[in-house]
Parts: structure tokens; sequence; C-alpha cells
């Protein structure tokens, strides 16, 4: 009798270990909406870091994509069907990242990193606004303080080219100066909400697996 009892207790363990190995699986992954919803690929395939890979990319939790569109969704597909590597939410955290470090090249007025990580319209773009504010005598003190929200917002691709739109929601402090160093706008103290949407554009069928800024504009 007591050799029946702890073999059954045994095979109860068994089985209950294997249902939570189940459903533990599901349940941390109930909230990834873009995961669940995408090819199995997208999560299981090793993906190179889409954006520049000289980014240190931040901390991005798969339901921070949010939900997605059905017409966004179409998009990453076609993006996946051409390039297997290619994973939304590792997309995501480099997308943050190239944000951070286009804005702070933007700030300092480093061109030579706005040409790296821009395509030349864009670059020229922000290197016009730099030798404007230079000719002016006046420098931008400003501090990125949090990014609060990134979503994919759109995704295409039309060969060679994929292309992924993401909206940025960040807290920005900014301080301008002039030619003695006084402040003539802004507040360090005072964090100003900015919405973006940055596309981003890369070239499947290149070596690089790197993603260029191609479109800003307010979200």
């Amino acid at each position: 009798m007591t050799v029946s009892i702890v073999i059954l207790a045994m095979i109860a363990a068994f089985l209950g270990m294997r249902l939570y190995s189940v459903l533990g699986r599901r349940a941390e992954h109930g909230e990834e909406p873009v995961q669940s919803r995408l090819d199995a690929q997208a999560s299981a395939a090793p993906a190179a870091l889409p954006l520049p890979e000289r980014a240190v990319a931040g901390s991005v939790r798969p339901r921070e994509l949010g939900a997605v569109l059905p017409g966004v969704e179409r998009g990453l597909r076609e993006i996946i069907s051409v390039d297997r590597r290619f994973d939304p939410v590792t997309f995501v955290e480099g997308a943050r990242s190239a944000y951070r470090m286009v804005l702070d090249a933007f700030w300092r007025g480093d061109r030579a990193q706005l040409s790296l990580l821009c395509d030349a319209e864009v670059a020229r773009s922000f290197i016009d606004a730099i030798d404007t504010r230079e000719a002016a005598g006046e420098t931008f003190n400003n501090s990125l303080v949090r990014i609060e929200e990134t979503q994919i917002v759109g995704a295409s691709y039309a060969a060679p080219f994929a292309r992924v739109s993401v909206r940025f929601v960040a807290d920005v402090a900014a301080v301008t100066r002039d030619r003695e160093g006084k402040v003539i706008a802004g507040s360090l103290n005072d964090a100003v909400e900015v919405r973006d949407v940055w596309t981003f554009r890369r070239d499947i069928h290149s070596a690089d697996p790197d993603w260029l800024l191609e479109e800003t504009d307010e979200g």
C-alpha cells in the first residue's frame, strides 16, 4: 500500500511539472501581441542587432511594442519573409538606442556621427540646422531624460528596401545658450514631452546589418 501511494505521488508530481511547463511558457508570453501574432521564426531565429551595431540596446519588454494594427503586421510579415533574422522586439531595442544616439549627436553638433546613422538627406538636414545654430553662436545643453513609449506604427517592404516606422514618446530637458553662455531658452529643471515618428530603412540584400534613419516627423 505504501509503495503504491509513493508511486502515485511521483506520477502526480511529474504530471504537475509537465502542466506547469506548458502553462508557464504560455503565461510568460501572454502579453506579447506581436510575438504571438507573427510567424514563429520571428521570435525563434537569432537576429543581428538590427540598428547600428555600435548602439547599446535599452531594456525593452515584448509587450512594449503595443497592439499592432493589421497593416503594420502585414508589413512586418513581408520583411520577415525576406529576412528571417528580423525580430521586431530586437528592432525596437535598437531603435531606442538609435533615437538617443541621433539626438545626442545633433545636440553636440557631431556631423560625422549623424552621417553614419542617417541617410544622406536626413543627415544633410541635421547638419544644416547645426550650421545655422553655430553661425548664430548658439549651443544646446539638452538631455534625453527618458523614453516613455516606443511603438512600431508602420512597416513595409519594397525590394530591396525594408522600412519600419517607430513612434517615440520621450521627456527631454532642453536649454539653448548664446555666445556668452547665457540661457536664452528652455530649462534643465523642466523636461517637456516630445513625440516623434522616425522611419528607418535597410537594404535587405546588403551585407551591412545597420538600419539608417530615413525620415523624421512629429508624432
